[in-house]
């Protein structure tokens, strides 16, 4: 039996529950009609048009304009409530289940009101949840494409949304370039997947489970690239770079067929202008990959690099050493642009550019050579 509060919709006014017990049906108090799928299927015999149930010829139109107006504003508010919450509900024939109504398959709770919860995951949630990282890139094949019936209300989630997240960078300071990374997107999706209630991780679970869960990773990805390298050989690359405090620092990476892997930055600050210790620097580094993997080695073609190489080829004939070519080709242009009339040509091809349409890749060139920061625009 419903309770005063479940009749606060406008069609308990102009219809009775055939049966107390039931309110299921209703009869028509306009034309006596015997209606069954409670009050929202009353509310289509009163206003007409609906499939579901017999227009009522008898419902005065003020009546008719009253249920239609509670309907519409009923049927936004369900849309804006649907983006918050991930709603588990079946429609059998039903578009709409207001206060007081109870559904033909009785999914009404005991006190006769069928709001929609947020549906309950369980453990085959697990089996059929999609891959993150797999649902982004689907994403990103469909860009562009309508996915929603809800995108005005989708575009105002989102942006309440974006700005916790880019509240959460600019409080942490945390770079806004990290949105760019692979595994950014990813993060995201899943957050989406586990729904409303997610507890965030502890200062503790991202120091100690999560970091020894991740190393774990990189550690299994490592042994599949380290295998690649047995199998068809490697390339160890050694690029060296200055950071802010002037120290000369050189990252080690691998490269295979597989990818390139990061594996360790080293300060060789003190003695990066020394042939002898960098050739006992790579040295080392190919002992460590393993000698039988390594194909090749690549530097920059600094002085000391190219003897270090030289060394290496001589104690090590199985692998050749190769200077950089991006950094041969940066030298070139270097020596390019000391030539008088290049440069002289080229200062005057900057100034034109200032006031005619020059291609983006030739401006850069050129750029690059006079290295004129002040020329560009």
């Amino acid at each position: 039996m419903a309770d005063e509060s479940s009749k606060k919709d406008p069609a308990w006014k102009y219809g009775r529950l055939q049966n107390d017990q039931d309110i299921n049906t209703f009869v028509c108090g306009f034309c006596s009609k015997v209606t069954k799928g409670g009050v929202y299927r009353l509310k289509q015999h009163l206003v007409g048009g609906y499939r579901n149930a017999i227009a009522c010829k008898k419902c005065p139109d003020h009546v008719k304009e009253e249920i239609r107006d509670y309907m519409s504003k009923k049927k936004e508010i369900k849309e804006q409530r649907n983006l918050i919450v991930d709603i588990d509900v079946q429609d059998y024939g039903m578009e709409d289940e207001d206060e007081g109504s109870i559904s033909v398959n009785n999914r009404a709770t005991s006190s006769g009101s069928s709001l929609k919860k947020p549906r309950q995951k369980g453990p085959m949630d697990a089996f059929f949840t999609p891959n993150p990282e797999s649902v982004v890139q689907n994403r990103k094949n469909d860009k562009g494409k309508q996915t929603s019936l809800n995108a005005a209300y989708k575009k105002e989630m989102r942006e309440h949304t974006i700005q916790r997240i880019a509240r959460w960078f600019y409080d942490a300071g945390v770079p806004l370039n990290a949105c760019t990374y692979d595994s950014f997107a990813p993060m995201i999706e899943s957050i989406g997947q586990f729904g409303p209630g997610l507890k965030p991780p502890t200062y503790h679970e991202l120091r100690v489970p999560c970091l020894k869960k991740e190393l774990e990773a990189t550690n299994e990805l490592m042994s599949s690239h380290k295998a690649e390298w047995a199998k068809v050989g490697c390339t160890v690359m050694a690029d060296g770079w200055t950071d802010r405090r002037n120290r000369t620092l050189i990252n080690f990476l691998v490269n295979s067929p597989k990818g390139t892997m990061f594996i360790e930055s080293i300060d060789a600050s003190s003695y990066v202008k020394d042939g002898k210790k960098m050739f006992e620097l790579l040295d080392n580094f190919v002992e460590r990959i393993g000698e039988a993997n390594v194909v090749q080695v690549v530097t920059d073609s600094a002085s000391a690099n190219v003897m270090a190489g030289r060394l290496l080829e001589a104690k090590r004939p199985q692998l050749i050493w190769s200077p950089c070519a991006a950094h041969c080709l940066d030298l070139m242009l270097e020596d390019i642009y000391k030539i008088s009339n290049i440069r002289k040509a080229l200062k005057r091809g900057m100034e034109i550019s200032n006031f005619i349409y020059v291609r983006p890749g030739l401006l850069n060139m050129m750029r690059r050579f006079t290295n004129q920061k002040e020329l560009v625009r």
